[in-house]
């Protein structure tokens, strides 16, 4: 079975090393999901209380 895989990604051209990055890449970035609370306030709104903060009032 596992020369038919092998056969087949030489075939699609998709090889192990490729497929392992792909694995790696779903488990750093696809398991997080956007956080759309934060967005609920207006941009604007949110840097001011920063900017505010950052020059001392």
């Amino acid at each position: 079975m596992n020369t038919i895989q092998k056969w087949f990604e030489q075939v699609a051209g998709v090889t192990r090393s490729e497929r392992a990055r792909w694995v790696l890449a779903q488990q750093v970035y696809g398991t997080r999901g956007l956080d759309v609370a934060a967005l609920q306030k207006p941009a604007c709104w949110r840097r001011k209380a920063i900017a505010c903060r950052l020059q001392g009032q």
